[in-house]
């Protein structure tokens, strides 16, 4: 028992007072003697002995009257806790990432643990709720019950060292009695969840499991082929969970359904769709399934691609250059360095030096300026460069060539992690047919890529920003490059880098680059809308492109209009990521310095009763009032 006022106790030394006037108020009895009276004494005797009874048990009613009394101001109580003078602490993370719409054994993971919180929470307390997009801090559940139950699922979930983090962030300095609730299905992430030993926070761990976790996915799509007529998308769909036959998926493009088709599933199957339309500007697969909602549909939209503005400005043979940029991809130019118009160089996607002995100073500034303006140049030197008008435009690049070298080399490194080279080679190719380069110019080049590379080491692609420079010349009599499978995606991965135009669709949540083709006047903002959602994106202006930057926005997925005030310029497409798909948790019943549940009710329930407090004044007042009314009944019928 503990006392809110212990200092009112010492009020008990008072208690001495009632027993000194008892001590001085009790009276002698003295003896009279009568003659043939002998039969009263034994009555004086019991008299007497009657009267100091009733004496001592009327002291003994008055002291435990007053001590319930003192007792009863010291206000004692009773509680789990050993903290009295500060109010417990709250904070509850609730996870409401998608893998929480699984359902449990009455509904949703998520709704139902709402509903938790809204029973079981006394609707005054004061509580901080932290999710992975809102923060209620020091509210009630009354202010925002409402809010909770129009909580929706976000799109990407917090990594669980930053969702502690955040939580504990959310605790007044003071606070003596921290409470820390962690709610989630604790799905299996790349990090598992770990806890380190803190003395100042309770954590309490809650895990939501459901009754199912079998779960159909439309994991990916792509356009697998394309012809003059037609085209084929690709759907890839996964299932975690037993095998399903005849599993419906159609195709649609807004509201008009453009195909229907249904399949076996076991682990993973892929369907292919055939269509005549090239341009699908709603487009969106669906499949029917009753666990994950979120990942039932797949956005997309195929637009008209804009061509990629190729210049190329020769002094030698470019024949095997305007055979890689001969398809409908693409608007290939070339020219001679003395028939250049320098006005058209804004107007390109990707320039090429195709072995120019000179570059005069005039192009020099000329390209400077085009790759600030976003444009990227490919430099082929000739065997006769001048190398001071090389230098002059790579040393603002930290390139420099060095006298050429009569010696052959073997193009031997690929650095299969460059863009470029990303998603070419299925693995890393060891027996390949290695380009033979029979001259070069040695590079010194300070911190720059080097996508390819000689045998020794030696650069011979190297990369600045938006420049690409050859080491060698790239004619037949000097290299087997031109005749090498490697020049294919060499050059063409470069030119789609010089306008990424937008994919099939993009995923929430991760960062995204793409250009869109448009001209801009000065204060012109790009927006990107649909009908619930109207952003301005990162963005950034060239002279024929916009640059545009997402993340976490649009964090709905969906096909949205890409605008400039109301004039519609293209059309792009986003999707929730898919990492919450597979249904896999961690095993935390090992996890220490934390208390584990499955059900945040009960977890609610036993911090309550850890806190509360069993105030016992009220009873010392009712022992004082038995106490009184027990001695008025001694002082009236004790005789």
């Amino acid at each position: 028992m503990q006392f809110k006022h212990p200092e009112i106790l010492y009020a008990l030394c008072l208690l001495i007072i009632p027993i000194i006037i008892h001590l001085f108020q009790l009276r002698r009895f003295q003896k009279e003697a009568f003659t043939n009276v002998a039969f009263l004494k034994q009555v004086v005797i019991q008299t007497r002995k009657s009267s100091q009874l009733k004496k001592w048990l009327t002291l003994l009613t008055r002291m435990l009257l007053l001590a319930c009394v003192i007792i009863a101001f010291a206000q004692p109580f009773t509680s789990k806790s050993t903290t009295f003078s500060t109010t417990p602490e709250t904070v509850i993370y609730l996870d409401n990432s998608f893998s929480l719409q699984a359902k449990g054994e009455q509904g949703e993971l998520l709704k139902r643990a709402i509903q938790d919180m809204i029973d079981e929470i006394n609707p005054d307390d004061k509580i901080s709720i932290l999710t992975n997009d809102v923060v209620f801090k020091n509210t009630t559940i009354k202010t925002i019950q409402n809010d909770l139950l129009q909580l929706e699922y976000a799109s990407n979930q917090m990594p669980y060292d930053a969702a502690l983090l955040k939580s504990k962030n959310l605790f007044s300095q003071n606070a003596t009695n921290k409470n820390l609730i962690f709610v989630s299905d604790f799905q299996q992430k790349e990090a598992d969840f770990s806890l380190e030993n803190d003395s100042l926070y309770q954590v309490n761990l809650v895990k939501l499991e459901p009754v199912n976790t079998s779960n159909i996915s439309i994991d990916s799509a792509y356009v697998e082929k394309t012809s003059a007529n037609s085209l084929q998308l690709q759907v890839i769909l996964k299932n975690n969970g037993n095998p399903v036959d005849n599993l419906p998926i159609s195709l649609f493009d807004d509201d008009k359904l453009l195909a229907k088709t249904s399949t076996d599933i076991e682990n993973e199957t892929q369907i292919t769709f055939t269509l005549s339309n090239q341009e699908i500007s709603h487009g969106k697969i669906i499949v029917d399934d009753n666990s994950l909602q979120f990942d039932n549909t797949l956005f997309f939209n195929l637009n008209k691609p804009p061509k990629t503005n190729v210049l190329n400005i020769n002094n030698a043979e470019d024949i095997f250059i305007k055979r890689l940029y001969a398809s409908d991809e693409f608007e290939y130019s070339a020219t001679t360095l003395s028939e250049l118009n320098y006005s058209v160089i804004d107007n390109q996607n990707l320039i090429i030096l195709n072995e120019l002995e000179q570059i005069p100073s005039s192009l020099s500034n000329s390209l400077n300026s085009f790759i600030a303006n976003g444009g990227f140049v490919i430099v082929i030197p000739s065997g006769n460069s001048d190398l001071n008008s090389y230098n002059s435009l790579l040393s603002q690049y930290a390139i420099k060539f060095d006298e050429k070298l009569n010696t052959e080399k073997r193009v031997t490194q690929i650095s299969y992690a460059h863009p470029i080279y990303e998603n070419v080679f299925d693995k890393q190719v060891s027996n390949f047919q290695y380009p033979k380069i029979n001259a070069y110019f040695p590079v010194v080049s300070a911190g720059n890529l080097e996508p390819l590379k000689f045998e020794d080491g030696r650069g011979f692609l190297i990369e600045s920003d938006q420049l690409y420079v050859f080491t060698a010349p790239l004619n037949p009599k000097n290299s087997s490059f031109s005749n090498s499978p490697l020049i294919v995606p060499t050059f063409y991965n470069i030119a789609r880098q010089s306008l990424k135009t937008p994919q099939l669709y993009y995923t929430i949540g991760v960062e995204n680059q793409f250009d869109v083709t448009t001209t801009m006047q000065q204060d012109d903002i790009l927006s990107i809308k649909n009908e619930n959602l109207n952003i301005i994106p990162q963005q950034q202006y060239f002279n024929s492109k916009v640059t545009l930057i997402t993340k976490d926005l649009p964090n709905l997925a969906g096909v949205y209009n890409i605008t400039n005030k109301a004039e519609l310029i293209t059309k792009i497409s986003y999707n929730y990521n898919r990492g919450e798909s597979v249904l896999r948790y961690q095993d935390i019943t090992n996890i220490t310095h934390a208390t584990v549940s499955n059900s945040l009710a009960d977890m609610i329930k036993t911090l309550k009763s850890d806190s509360k407090i069993n105030e016992l004044w009220k009873w010392f007042i009712i022992f004082a009032l038995a106490f009184l009314i027990i001695e008025m009944l001694i002082l009236k019928y004790f005789k």
